[in-house]
């Protein structure tokens, strides 16, 4: 079967050494997911959902945050904060956020084991997890009515945490399996609707996916073909075939992409387009009459207008765009309901029109493109296209500089040194949840 040999794919990681390719990519994955998982701590949503959090005694603190309790609800606290501002790490063929689903469980898994675990074990308990999760995206056709997260992002949460409790073969493949029977259901009403629950939903793969390496642990399933009545049944349709190509060639993990709006990927493109056009304009906002943007259909469900909320925001394309011919920069701040940007934008974005091109379909799932179009109101007109968002594989990736420029401007100098000390100290040490326990990385409310 096809999760068996993904399984099988994920023991051999213990074998040998990462390649060098992929403990780099690691790096700055893990990086960037630490970063922006602070950066969402020190919103004002997570700090009151953290206030009201009835959270279990324990000794742990969340990343970014002053309270303490047990790691399994860090990990959840720490997998809402990664993704609330929609800065976090992802990757075009899976049509969705990996990372965030695997790294929290792999953070809790390594906190929870008796033994401690290795910075090597762990850091390919994230590559293997993370290759499980972005094949079962890339494999996974969805029923339209369905968001990526909370679903087939288990499976490698799953992965990961029996990978560190030293499952073997048959151990992670029913892990893995009995994950997608523990999956949220996750429409994309809700995220339009900017409803807060939507940043649960990782969190709820999080727990997905120990529970299910819990319930193998315990010898209490197999791996049976869940996969195929929920994923492949329920959620879309599953290619079993895709599942597995050119497994152990190529790694999905090495095509991901790292974010520099704090907006869904479907508005970048986009996004960089107005900044490409307004990097050395004359004009204003004020002088535009009428702004066109033409996208691809993956971005259609973010067609809608007039959010109320900072998710509904990140989540209207027409609003995105007159943020981003208004402000500098799409970051934590600039969609923040309370700030002027918002104000602004809102009133904008009636001069926004958006649709759908057939030939800009065509070219997916490689390129993401958009084309922008600007009438002003003195009759000019100027336009421009951008093939993939930047920081996309395939179109000037983000480096290490430019990943610790974006974390300095969301959380500090002081932190991201400290943030990247400690993961440029992960893969040779001996204990990673010690060196976890010892990162000197605070809140805004602390520092």
């Amino acid at each position: 079967m096809a999760v068996d040999a993904l399984s099988e794919s994920v023991t051999a990681l213990r074998q040998h050494p990462l390649p060098e390719s992929l403990d780099a990519r690691a790096g700055l994955l893990l990086l960037d997911l630490f970063g922006v998982t602070a950066a969402g701590s020190r919103t004002p949503e997570l700090r009151e959902l953290t206030r009201h959090w009835a959270a279990d005694k324990g000794e742990t603190a969340p990343l970014g945050s002053d309270v303490h309790t047990s790691a399994e609800t860090a990990a959840v606290l720490d997998s809402i904060a990664s993704c609330c501002l929609e800065l976090d790490e992802g990757n075009k063929y899976a049509s969705g956020h990996p990372a965030a689903h695997v790294v929290p469980a792999a953070v809790a898994a390594t906190r929870l084991t008796d033994a401690p675990v290795s910075g090597q074990t762990f850091v390919s308990a994230v590559v293997g997890g993370y290759e499980v999760a972005a094949r079962f995206g890339y494999a996974l056709s969805r029923d339209d009515r369905w968001h990526t997260h909370g679903h087939w992002g288990a499976t490698g949460a799953a992965a990961a945490t029996a990978f560190i409790w030293n499952a073997d073969t048959d151990g992670i493949a029913a892990a893995i399996d009995a994950s997608t029977a523990l999956i949220h259901v996750a429409p994309w009403a809700l995220v339009l609707d900017g409803s807060f629950a939507r940043n649960l939903w990782i969190s709820g793969a999080v727990r997905a996916g120990l529970d299910a390496a819990r319930l193998s642990a315990a010898g209490l399933v197999r791996n049976t073909g869940a996969v195929e009545h929920t994923l492949g049944d329920i959620v879309g349709h599953l290619d079993l075939e895709r599942l597995t190509e050119d497994l152990g060639e190529r790694w999905l993990t090495l095509e991901g992409y790292t974010k520099r709006h704090a907006s869904c990927s479907y508005t970048h493109t986009a996004v960089d387009t107005v900044q490409s056009l307004r990097s050395h304009a004359t004009w204003t906002a004020d002088d535009i009459e009428q702004v066109h943007v033409r996208t691809h259909s993956l971005a259609k469900p973010l067609f809608g207008r007039h959010p109320t909320t900072r998710l509904g925001a990140m989540f209207s394309l027409p609003f995105v765009v007159s943020a981003a011919l208004i402000a500098d920069s799409i970051d934590s701040d600039t969609l923040d309901p309370n700030g002027p940007t918002f104000v602004a934008a809102e009133r904008f974005s009636d001069r926004v029109e958006v649709n759908v091109s057939a030939g800009l379909d065509a070219l997916l799932p490689h390129r993401r493109a958009a084309e922008v179009s600007i009438e002003f109101q003195n009759g000019e007109r100027i336009s421009a296209a951008t093939p993939n968002p930047i920081g996309d594989v395939d179109h000037f990736p983000l480096d290490y500089g430019a990943i610790h420029r974006k974390l300095v401007r969301l959380i500090g100098e002081r932190d991201t040194t400290a943030l990247a000390d400690m993961v440029e100290q992960l893969p040779s040490c001996d204990d990673v949840a010690e060196l976890l326990a010892s990162s000197p990385i605070v809140s805004a409310n602390t520092a």
